[in-house]
C-alpha cells in the first residue's frame, strides 16, 4: 500500500505544542514550536515533517515531503518484495495408489517443499477402505520418509473422518536420520507418523 501525505503529519498537520527541530541539513535547532519550525522551513522552501511522533516531543524535520514520501513509498515496496508467500500445496492419495503414481505425488510435493510452499498430504478412505486404517499410516509414514532429507512434520491431523491428514514444511538444519526416525512407523508417538486417534 503506497503512502500518502494523509499517512505522514507534515506541516499544519502537527499538533504538537513543540518539537524538536533538526534542519534541512542535520542542524539541531532544539526546542521550538511547530509555527517557528514552518516558518524556518517555508523559508528554506521546503517542509516541516514529522519524523518521530512517538518521542515526547515529537522530532520533526525541514525537508521535501515529496521526496520523504517517494522514499517511504520505495522502502515500503522493497520490504514487501523480501517477503515470500507461502503457499500450501495438497497432495491426495489413496491406500491403494500403485507405484507410478506413487512417485508422482512424490516428485510433485519435492519440488512443492523445495521452492519454499508447504505440503498439505491427504490419504482418504474410500467406502470400506477405512477399515485398512493402519495401510494408510504406512502409506503416510514412507512419504515422510522419502522426503526427510528436505522436509518434517509441521502438523499431524491424525484421522479426520475417512482422511488422515499432515503438513510437511521444509527443515534447514535437521539431520536427516534424525528426521527418518521420527518418521518410522515402529514409533507411533513420534511427529512423522500418526498418533493413535480415531474418527
Amino acid at each position: 500500500m503506497s503512502l500518502s501525505p494523509q499517512k505522514v503529519r507534515a506541516n499544519e498537520r502537527i499538533r504538537a505544542p513543540q518539537i524538536r527541530l533538526i534542519g534541512a541539513a542535520g542542524e539541531q535547532f532544539g526546542i521550538v514550536t511547530p509555527q517557528d519550525g514552518m516558518q524556518r522551513a517555508q523559508d528554506a522552501g521546503l517542509d516541516l515533517v514529522e519524523v518521530a511522533g512517538t518521542t515526547t516531543p515529537p522530532v520533526c524535520r525541514i525537508m521535501d515531503l515529496g521526496k520523504y514520501l517517494y522514499t517511504l513509498d520505495r522502502k515500503e515496496k522493497e520490504s514487501r518484495k523480501k517477503q515470500k508467500t507461502i503457499d500450501i500445496k495438497e497432495v491426495k492419495m489413496t491406500t491403494k495408489i500403485d507405484e507410478h503414481d506413487y512417485q508422482t505425488k512424490l516428485r510433485n510435493a519435492r519440488r512443492f517443499i523445495e521452492r519454499g510452499d508447504k505440503v498439505k498430504l491427504v490419504v482418504f478412505f474410500r467406502g470400506r477402505e477405512i477399515v485398512y486404517v493402519d495401510k494408510g499410516r504406512k502409506l503416510v509414514a514412507r512419504f515422510v520418509q522419502d522426503l526427510s532429507d528436505i522436509a518434517m512434520v509441521e502438523r499431524n491431523d491424525g484421522l479426520e473422518g475417512k482422511a488422515i491428514m499432515l503438513y510437511l514444511t521444509r527443515v534447514a538444519s535437521v539431520k536427516k536420520k534424525d528426521v527418518v526416525a521420527s518418521a518410522s512407523p515402529t514409533n507411533p508417538a513420534s511427529p512423522g507418523v500418526l498418533p493413535p486417534k480415531t474418527a
